[in-house]
């Protein structure tokens, strides 16, 4: 115990016992390194341990107070449905301890709501129920959380600077778990890169990516509530550590997902964050955030591990590093396209690709039907009129195809882009776009009987495509039939047709 905890030990011992909150039932009581949280029916009350480290100092009342009204002003907006109040434990006229009461204050609690713990996004990912849908859906809450974050005026350079500095003295003990080579190699790489990535950085910070974020924003911090996912628990002690690019706080996201193995999660939460922030530049960062996210998580293995050898904890840090590595690996972008007639599953079969193309988390999934409403300002399953298909806004969203292909291409990940893909005039632009950019490009046609793509078109639901059998049949006439694409036959089923994709463009 700390030597100030001792002082604080007649407030948990209140707060452990029912009758604090005028009940008979159990309080359940979880300590972590920096908080005891009494658990009582429907509600959590949380305290701060009067507890000294090098990097947070709560041992003080007032330090104690400050840090929860912080972590209040931080969770509550995000998630209004946890986060209640700071109330204080009182000392009452008789000596004895009341909660909120009108004594003098001896400790200071966060008021919060419970939620169940299997709705965690760690807990449901562990059951297997982390969909790409779900997935999806967790990167566009991620976007609209750091469309409210408030800006800050430090260089993003300069705070991964920080960072690398930070990890290069921790691991420099560390050695003997995670191995000398090892170590030194991933260091020598993150300086490579980031040497590289420094202007981008301190050109993101003056446009604004440099924002008070989570801070901590991985799955065991993101909760399901009312079926929307929520982001909790941001990291409240450290301002300077909260402070960061907004790609960097979402790495963590994707560094988690990646290291859990749900890479077509991974991919569909980058994509779906695009599609809402329309960030594209923080690609070019991505490897180096990731990757120091994942070396953090490395250090931070091996020292909860205190001196012990527990080979569970130093094979996870191990493989926490090896994915740090991995996403610093040099990884070429590449341009695919996925073109065919409607109902030939362009969609379903480019989702699918996505992830196995380089670097992690996969490419930029482009999609026409999704960019067509977007230049209406319509939602992807908004039908638009006749006139939203016109020749002239079918060039715009086919320019606007390209135009974000550029900037994802030229930030250094790969792109599929998902469209008909009928004129020749709009095959031949994409194809000069890998040309004059120095990339390679596959272009892969789907064709199957129009019987079955008219039974697919006729079985649609809940998709931003708004052809019917008439737009088929009109597509038909066209007889288009690229010369120098790879033809793929589209007519099994969806897992075989994204096979012959895969092998098409990672030949054995």
């Amino acid at each position: 115990m700390h030597p100030g905890e001792t002082q604080q030990a007649e407030a948990v011992a209140f707060l452990s016992s029912p009758s604090a909150y005028g009940s008979d039932g159990p309080v359940e009581v979880v300590t972590t390194h920096s908080a005891h949280v009494f658990l009582t029916g429907g509600l959590a009350f949380k305290i701060k341990r009067a507890v000294r480290y090098s990097y947070l100092d709560f041992s003080s009342l007032d330090s104690r107070k400050g840090v929860l009204e912080r972590e209040l002003a931080l969770n509550a907006p995000a998630a209004p449905e946890i986060y209640d109040r700071v109330v204080a434990v009182t000392r009452d006229a008789s000596g004895g301890l009341a909660l909120d009461g009108a004594g003098a204050p001896v400790e200071y609690v966060l008021r919060m709501h419970r939620f169940p713990r299997e709705a965690e996004l760690s807990r449901i990912a562990d059951a297997g129920g982390l969909t790409v849908d779900l997935a999806a859906r967790l990167g566009s809450a991620v976007a609209a959380y750091h469309a409210d974050a408030e800006r800050r005026g430090a260089d993003g350079a300069v705070l991964i600077r920080e960072i690398i500095d930070e990890l290069r003295e921790a691991f420099d003990g560390m050695e003997p778990v995670l191995g000398r080579g090892r170590v030194a190699a991933f260091l020598d790489r993150a300086e490579q890169v980031f040497a590289q990535a420094a202007p981008c950085l301190t050109e993101r910070s003056a446009a604004g990516y440099v924002r008070r974020c989570h801070g901590d924003l991985h799955l065991r911090n993101l909760v399901m509530i009312n079926g929307r996912p929520v982001p909790f628990d941001a990291l409240e002690f450290d301002e300077r550590l909260g402070t960061c690019d907004v790609f960097y706080d979402f790495g963590f996201l994707l560094m988690d997902l990646l290291h859990r193995g749900a890479a077509a999660q991974a991919n569909a939460a980058l994509n779906s964050y695009l599609q809402a922030a329309g960030d594209y530049g923080g690609l070019a960062a991505l490897p180096l955030f990731m990757a120091l996210r994942a070396a953090i998580r490395a250090m931070v293995t091996v020292q909860g591990m205190a001196g012990s050898s527990s080979d569970e904890a130093a094979g996870d840090a191990r493989d926490y590093l090896d994915l740090a590595a991995d996403c610093l690996a040099a990884a070429p972008p590449r341009l695919v396209a996925v073109g065919g007639l409607s109902g030939t599953g362009k969609t379903t079969v480019a989702a699918r690709v996505a992830p196995l193309l380089r670097p992690a988390p996969g490419a930029v999934h482009l999609r026409s039907d999704v960019e067509r409403k977007a230049l209406f300002g319509a939602a992807p399953l908004d039908r638009l009129p006749a006139e939203g298909y016109g020749p002239d806004v079918t060039a715009k969203v086919y320019a606007r195809l390209l135009d974000l292909a550029e900037q994802a291409l030229r930030a250094g990940q790969s792109v599929i882009v998902d469209a008909t893909f009928l004129e020749a005039g709009y095959r031949k632009q994409a194809q000069a776009l890998a040309a004059r950019l120095g990339v390679p490009f596959d272009g892969i046609w789907l064709h199957a009987d129009p019987a079955v793509l008219e039974q697919r078109i006729a079985a649609r639901t809940g998709d931003a495509s708004d052809a019917d059998a008439d737009v088929l049949h009109a597509q038909l006439k066209r007889n288009a039939d690229p010369a120098g694409w790879a033809r793929i036959a589209c007519g099994g089923e969806a897992g075989q047709v994204a096979g012959l994709v895969q092998d098409t463009l990672f030949p054995a």
